[in-house]
């Protein structure tokens, strides 16, 4: 058979997709061993994780569905980046207008989209309040999580997947980062018994941040992680260090971060190409 599939990027956060608009194409039991194969980037296509892309089910306030696998065969619960190429592809296939609902496994996602002056393709995602409580990120124990790690002060949220967050004195620190060894014993440790995605964070300025995100299920940096962006920002406005909009620069673009009643995530996201898979 030949499967069609779509590449798309956020950030440089890439995506394989394939649409299920119309009925199933990968079986439920297949779809992480399809991610694992595929987003190899030496023997497949390449891509930090695969979406696949269904029709809002009947009696829900969702107009599209979500389901991201990883390269490690796990299902995310959600992805900021993810959620905003997944819209891009809907939107170019005129599957939702400027406004849409994302049914996730984290709940319902609303999003706006839109084209900028300079024709960049945006989405604006309302994210899941940021939980701290060690039982929503989760993380055993009572109150806020804040660690000790090796070296490292950790603070934990959940922004519909749980990261761990640690700030850096300046750019040059966090540019010099061996990053791979510094989140693995955090993105496994004990205290996170579903493990976490680790972000780590550096000022650049007022309500400014570079971060670099290690990505669970993954195992790698990524150029962008939406939901470790809005993370950050989330922890550095709880801490004071920062007001309501947020700029966070990320390996691979910027994000803009605001909290009002709800927190918003704002982001580009293209197609890159589209080819077929022969099986």
């Amino acid at each position: 058979m030949d499967l069609e599939f779509t590449k798309l990027q956020g950030n440089g956060n890439d995506f394989i997709l394939i649409d299920e608009y119309s009925g199933i194409v990968i079986p439920d039991e297949m779809k992480g061993q399809f991610a694992s194969l595929y987003c190899d980037r030496h023997c497949g296509v390449g891509g930090d994780g695969v979406l696949f892309l269904g029709k809002g089910t009947d009696g829900s306030s969702a107009d599209i569905t979500m389901r991201l696998f990883q390269p490690d065969e796990s299902e995310a619960e959600m992805c900021g980046n993810g959620i905003r190429c997944l819209v891009r592809y809907a939107s170019y296939h005129s599957y939702i207008g400027s406004h849409c609902v994302v049914s996730t496994i984290s709940g319902p996602i609303p999003v706006s989209v839109r084209v900028n002056e300079d024709g960049v393709f945006l989405a604006e995602v309302t994210m899941p309040p940021a939980v701290f409580s060690r039982e929503g990120i989760p993380a055993p124990g009572t109150g806020e999580y804040h660690e000790k790690i090796g070296r490292h002060d950790v603070f934990a949220v959940n922004t519909g997947v749980p990261h761990a967050v640690i700030f850096l004195d300046s750019v040059g620190d966090l540019k010099a980062l061996d990053i791979r060894k510094e989140a693995s014993p955090i993105r496994w440790h004990s205290s996170f018994p579903r493990g976490a995605n680790v972000n780590f964070a550096s000022p650049a300025g007022e309500s400014r941040f570079v971060i670099r995100t290690f990505e669970r299920g993954v195992e790698n940096e990524t150029l962008s992680c939406g939901t470790g962006s809005t993370a950050v920002a989330a922890v550095a406005r709880h801490l004071h260090k920062a007001g309501d909009s947020i700029h966070i620069e990320t390996t691979g673009g910027p994000l803009r971060i605001t909290f009002g009643e709800i927190p918003l995530m704002e982001g580009p996201a293209e197609l890159v190409f589209e080819g077929v898979i022969r099986i």
